[in-house]
């Protein structure tokens, strides 16, 4: 009973903490424009289930995007035994859901088995990072406290399979009869066990509880870690943009001004806004909810830098950057700006975070979405970025401020009147 009450008080208040983390993410997401209808629920669950669930784009690197795969269905396998153990320890139950029989021995099985798995390649992980110094690893916003962040992260994954196996093996001590259900865990049982049923109790219990705090605790940590992806890399693929990567999106103020100047009879949809509303991103409230959910869910694995042809050409954009600076710059002001609508830090994602110079380096070719194995997509909030200096500041480079005004004089890019376009065609001989 004791136990009982300890177990649901530690988690009554990982559960009040981790709710807190999250209300704020919530409220962060109010402030911010809408991105697109969620709509298309059959194609979007599909996506899931491909990019998702199959892990399929990080498959495009056999070896290495294998063994993370493995990782991902491995913890998708210790859930089950993580909600039986958060129900034991509420009710004071022991394998509480054996009462699903062969499922239960199977998921077991396959629980233990990949526990194992994932501390060898955590290891494996970890030893990458310190040891070959992968250089997608590395870049001007990777500082030593993202690696830092990193490392203690696996750490605390390998913590929680090492306590896990540690669980079982006590668990298998006492009770024989289930050895085949926890294939790991038994073969360490036969070769280092001491055979004492006593010590085997006290060391599931310790691991036991070792286990379900770690748990509470990675859980808490994650929001605050880039490895906030393990809960955010599943709703950010389901709520993926459909559209083609190289579809643009428009102001629907814009859109409606044109077609009122081409149709000055045309109905005003009631959701016409009155308000002057900012023509692109100068600050991060001026994004969609969908800019914040990409930078929660950046793993900072540095595919995206590591094909993107402006960086592989020594230009200052990084694609992975980008995600960084717009979480950074969230967590700075979003506080503010809930406690005063009217904060202002003489501070803003463009100048203050991202340069001129990076995000007029990125030719959108989309390399970048299309690599990234959660499906964030990078080019977007370039747009928005380039958007706003364009039709605002009017500021763009020199090139493009001469085309955009041959457009409005000549209705083409080009700086000759329409009627001169063929001239270059007069001396032709076309034989009929």
């Amino acid at each position: 009973m004791i136990k009982q009450l300890i177990f649901s008080l530690t988690v009554l208040i990982a559960a009040s903490v981790f709710f807190y983390s999250v209300r704020n993410i919530w409220l962060n997401i109010k402030l911010l424009k809408p991105a697109y209808p969620l709509d298309r629920w059959n194609q979007r669950l599909g996506l899931l289930l491909n990019v998702g669930f199959g892990q399929t784009k990080i498959l495009r690197f056999p070896l290495i995007g294998f063994l993370h795969a493995l990782v991902f269905w491995g913890f998708l396998a210790i859930l089950f035994g993580s909600a039986e153990m958060l129900i034991d320890g509420l009710f004071g139950l022991e394998k509480s859901l054996s009462i699903l029989g062969i499922a239960h021995k199977a998921l077991m099985f396959s629980g233990d088995l990949f526990a194992f798995i994932i501390l060898i390649l955590i290891l494996v992980f970890l030893s990458r990072r310190m040891l070959m110094h992968v250089k997608r690893f590395e870049g001007i916003e990777m500082t030593h406290k993202t690696h830092k962040d990193a490392t203690f992260a696996l750490t605390l994954i390998l913590l929680l399979m090492v306590s896990l196996l540690g669980m079982n093996m006590g668990y298998v001590a006492n009770h024989t009869s289930h050895a085949s259900i926890y294939p790991v865990s038994s073969l360490f049982v036969s070769i280092f066990w001491i055979d004492s049923p006593e010590f085997s109790h006290v060391f599931e219990q310790i691991n036991w509880w070792a286990h379900i705090l770690l748990i509470f605790f990675f859980a808490n940590y994650l929001p605050y870690s880039k490895h906030f992806h393990v809960f955010m890399s599943l709703p950010n693929v389901l709520l993926s943009k459909l559209e083609p990567l190289t579809q643009m999106s428009n102001m629907d103020r814009v859109t409606q001004e044109v077609k009122l100047m081409l149709d000055p009879s045309a109905e005003i949809p009631s959701s016409h806004p009155n308000q002057i509303e900012r023509f692109g991103m100068k600050d991060v409230e001026d994004g969609t909810w969908k800019h914040y959910i990409d930078s929660l869910t950046c793993t900072q694995c540095g595919r995206c830098t590591s094909v993107c042809p402006a960086n592989l050409t020594g230009k200052m954009l990084s694609p992975r950057k980008l995600l960084i600076d717009y979480r950074a710059r969230m967590n700075e002001k979003m506080p503010h700006l809930k406690a005063d609508a009217n904060f202002n830090d003489q501070k803003s994602l463009l100048d203050d975070y991202i340069s001129r110079e990076e995000i007029w380096a990125c030719t959108t070719c989309n390399a970048c979405a299309q690599e990234c194995p959660v499906n964030i997509d990078h080019p977007s909030i370039i747009l928005e970025l380039r958007r706003y200096i364009f039709m605002e500041e009017s500021k763009a480079p020199s090139l493009l401020n001469a085309m955009s005004t041959n457009i409005e004089n000549n209705g083409a890019p080009w700086q000759y009147p329409p009627s001169d376009r063929m001239k270059w065609a007069d001396q032709l001989y076309i034989n009929e």
